[in-house]
């Protein structure tokens, strides 16, 4: 004989990115979020019958709902307002909601950059007596809400992606730049760091290959003891949710954050 003693089942990682339009300049809240219940679901599981067993498809869109109509200045109310609602479902005893909120310290007027991801990378290598040195950065996460756009691309029986002229862009950058010989000013590399970004926030982009280009551009015009460039920067999708089946509007301030499969843009910029 077996019997179940404990059971508890949710909808984990529900990736939520909300845009204050109404706000100028604009703001983001960035959460992730995890729904459990648990309750009188044990039928659900010894005997195959789902009558009171919420979908965790529901779930997600009830955050996505509920976040339409939440400034969510405080992600606890946001939290405690989603716990209260689902622990008033049939055969709910305990609702638990868990957020992670991910920061972002602005940039510009309408362009952010994440905290804490970044590192500096450094290269050197010593053959046939000469050293060549290259330095670089990576995991600099980068989000814009404006100012972004991607139309007139040919399209075929495949191809779904609608146009659009305004959208969130999402990156998170990876650079390497090589140095003339006998150049030593290592310190200037901040200056190429600051370029980059001031690149990506203010530029009114038509793709993120423009927008790689005008960046590489940059880095090059900061420090003339750079030769090169090369960028990789993975378009970070923040796809707009749909959220009509609810009745509710959404211009453009209710996404969800994908991260698979992601379009990679890649190029090195070369000093003329």
């Amino acid at each position: 004989m077996a019997e179940l003693a404990w059971n508890r089942y949710g909808k984990s990682s529900v990736r939520l990115v909300k845009v204050r339009r109404s706000a100028d300049p604009h703001e983001i809240v960035d959460l992730t979020i995890d729904v459990s219940l648990e309750g009188a679901f044990d039928t659900v599981y010894t005997d195959g019958d789902n009558s009171a067993c919420l979908a965790t498809d529901t779930m997600k869109n009830t955050v996505y709902a509920f976040a339409k109509g939440d400034r969510i200045d405080h992600v606890e109310t946001f939290a405690s307002a989603l716990a209260e609602y689902f622990s008033k479902k049939p055969g709910v005893s305990l609702a638990r909601i868990q957020a992670a909120e991910h920061p972002w310290t602005r940039l510009g007027a309408h362009a952010f950059v994440a905290d804490g991801q970044e590192e500096w990378t450094a290269a050197v290598t010593r053959t046939a007596g000469r050293t060549s040195i290259a330095s670089g950065l990576r995991g600099l996460v980068v989000l814009k809400t404006t100012d972004s756009a991607f139309s007139g691309f040919p399209r075929d029986s495949y191809t779904t992606l609608p146009e659009t002229r305004d959208r969130i862009l999402a990156t998170s950058i990876t650079a390497t730049w090589n140095y003339a010989d006998g150049f030593g000013d290592f310190g200037k590399r901040s200056r190429v760091r600051s370029a980059l970004l001031e690149a990506f926030a203010t530029h009114k982009s038509e793709s993120v290959q423009q927008t790689l280009y005008v960046m590489g551009a940059a880095a090059l015009a900061a420090c003339d003891g750079i030769v090169d460039i090369q960028l990789a920067l993975p378009n970070r999708h923040h796809l707009l949710v749909d959220l009509a089946p609810f009745g509710l509007e959404n211009p453009n301030e209710i996404f969800v954050a994908t991260e698979q499969p992601y379009g990679l843009i890649e190029a090195r910029i070369t000093r003329t």
